[in-house]
């Protein structure tokens, strides 16, 4: 009877490893090749690869902090792998969550943009010389089992990527076969550039928040170049020109301070908090005409504001 037991359970187990084989076959082999916006193809060069990228070795879950490795070295940040094991990988969580990656790239002064979960974001990142770490999930979605990786190169003649993952320096992927297992991720993917460089794909949106959520941590003097840049990528951003003067304010540059906040109000007419901070300072630099216009400004725009604006306009001569 023992030994029958043994058996059966023995049994139960490889059938349901041969049934998880099974349906990972049937997912990569039906996943379809994942095809390029026509202005994308044009665009990209047919072949591309991220030269000296550093590899290391992904072992015992710790995926993460070496990807996060890999890129904070490929942007000119001397830190080793193992200084990241504590600050990234969750032993409870047997790996690393993205909330951790993207945090400690910002603690050791890069700003990790996320992508837009899209192939032709990826692909245009890798051309613009730009590593990609990307989180696959290779098993299935009710059993996953989340891998992070660095996306360094491709060949769309190919359909192949080039990835630095788990203990293979630049190993090749399908298209198809990669694909199915990024997607599963909801395609999630960030690069980590040094402030003043933004990725080539990045929307308006999600560059203010990753320079604002690197602001919180290395403060607005670090900051300062991710506004410049931002701004001069999108030149129509009031709520750019707004961070940069508050960021300009706060490293003590009163007179940029002023040009910046202009900016945001021709920009954005209802922008309340960039007239009370243009009204003020123009009000310390006794431009009183002008502060005056400001501050009404501000003082008719509904919001917090509101009651400074009023309490300023008070105070003028």
């Amino acid at each position: 009877m023992q030994d029958g037991s043994i058996g059966g359970s023995l049994n139960a187990r490889l059938a349901g490893v041969v049934l998880v084989a099974l349906c990972l076959l049937l997912i990569t082999g039906c996943a379809a090749t994942p095809r390029l916006a026509p202005a994308t193809e044009q665009a990209l060069p047919r072949q591309a690869m991220v030269e000296n990228v550093p590899f290391h070795a992904q072992t015992d879950y710790q995926c993460g902090p070496a990807s996060l490795a890999m890129v904070l070295n490929h942007a000119d940040i001397d830190v080793p792998m193992e200084t990241l094991i504590p600050q990234v990988y969750l032993p409870g969580r047997e790996g690393s969550v993205q909330p951790e990656m993207l945090a400690t790239a910002r603690r050791h002064g890069r700003i990790p943009y996320v992508l837009n979960n899209s192939f032709d974001s990826l692909l245009s990142e890798i051309a613009a010389g730009h590593p990609v770490v990307v989180m696959q999930n290779l098993s299935l979605p009710a059993w996953p089992m989340w891998h992070y990786a660095v996306a360094i190169g491709y060949d769309l003649d190919r359909e192949e990527m080039i990835l630095h993952s788990g203990e293979e320096a630049q190993r090749i992927e399908a298209f198809h076969r990669f694909d199915a297992t990024w997607a599963r991720s909801g395609r999630w993917a960030f690069v980590a550039l040094p402030p003043g460089t933004l990725p080539s794909t990045v929307g308006e949106r999600r560059a203010l928040e990753a320079i604002a959520a690197f602001e919180q941590v290395q403060g607005p003097v670090a900051a300062l170049p991710a506004w410049k840049g931002l701004v001069e990528q999108f030149p129509a951003s009031g709520m750019g020109y707004f961070a940069l003067g508050n960021t300009r304010y706060a490293a003590g540059d009163i007179q940029g301070a002023i040009v910046a906040f202009r900016a945001a109000v021709e920009r954005r007419e209802e922008l309340g908090p960039a007239w009370l901070n243009l009204g003020l300072l123009l009000a310390a630099q006794d431009e009183t005409s002008e502060a005056r216009h400001a501050l009404n400004r501000a003082a008719a725009l509904p919001g917090s504001w509101q009651t400074q604006a009023n309490e300023a306009l008070s105070r003028l001569p």
